[in-house]
């Protein structure tokens, strides 16, 4: 009969490192590069990316100013995949207003553009180097001098056809499942969830074929997606972001590598990028 496991010394968890940061280890949500999507159940509070997608997300910033999501749906909720929301009607689409209607693709970018990288030791299967910028996942390849954001869960991207340039960022989705990894530097990534994921992965999955609603009357219609800016001060809501170049960060991702405690028996000495918590909180 096998000897029971020994159980590994205590350390830190997330939690504990949360209680113990420093106000200066967090940083506030831009206003200029935050959505607020208010659906009938609550508010999804995007943050954006411009340093990996900036074309897209100047796009975005115009849609949003004029109103192009308010009154559209989102119809689509595919199990272990994406939420995704636009306008579902091809024949007669919603204007676009002012916004442009073809972009170039921003699948990756030069890595001058991001001055914020904090590197991970981990290996990865999908890039060179992998770790964080600036509070979101990333992934870079010093050979070719790119980078670009990586598909976690919770990542907002610009859906699009079979042409590279298809997407202009009307129709956008969020990672709800196991990261589609395979989709980085396929697809341009704009931000991330910050809040309000359970109001997106709870959906009911959609039947029709890649999780579509074929009756509209399942369609789950937006009140409104507006940029936290162009909402008075009043009415925003407040959130943090841990910043991910702070020593706390650091600890948080080593308690995910090395777990500890009474219940865990073995640890594994990796990471995925994926499996790092990035920590939001709610302030006054």
């Amino acid at each position: 009969m096998a000897a029971p496991l020994k159980e590994l010394p205590p350390k830190p968890t997330v939690s504990d490192i949360i209680k113990s940061s420093k106000p200066a280890e967090w940083r506030q949500l831009d206003p200029a590069n935050t959505l607020y999507m208010d659906l009938p159940a609550g508010r999804v509070i995007i943050e954006l990316a411009p340093a990996f997608a900036p074309n897209h997300i100047a796009n975005i910033r115009t849609m949003a100013t004029e109103g192009y999501w308010d009154g559209l749906w989102i119809y689509r909720s595919q199990d272990n995949w994406v939420v995704q929301w636009g306008d579902p009607n091809e024949e007669k689409p919603k204007s676009l207003g002012t916004a442009k209607a073809k972009l170039e693709q921003e699948f990756t970018v030069p890595m001058k553009n991001d001055t914020q990288f904090t590197r991970m030791p981990d290996k990865d299967g999908y890039a060179p180097q992998v770790g964080h910028s600036n509070g979101f996942p990333a992934a870079r390849d010093p050979k070719t001098g790119q980078t670009w954001l990586a598909h976690c869960y919770g990542m907002v991207g610009v859906a699009r056809g079979n042409e590279s340039d298809s997407g202009n960022g009307g129709t956008l989705y969020a990672v709800i499942g196991n990261s589609p990894r395979h989709l980085d530097r396929n697809i341009t990534v704009v931000g991330r969830v910050v809040s309000g994921m359970p109001l997106l992965s709870v959906l009911p999955r959609g039947p029709a074929p890649m999780g579509m609603f074929e009756k509209e009357e399942n369609w789950v219609p937006i009140k409104s997606v507006k940029l936290a800016a162009d909402v008075p001060e009043a009415e925003r809501s407040k959130f943090e972001v841990m910043r991910t170049d702070s020593a706390s960060f650091k600890a948080v991702t080593e308690a995910q590598r090395n777990r500890g405690g009474p219940w865990t028996k073995y640890a594994a000495g990796h990471v995925d990028l994926c499996n790092v918590p990035i920590p939001v909180r709610e302030t006054k």
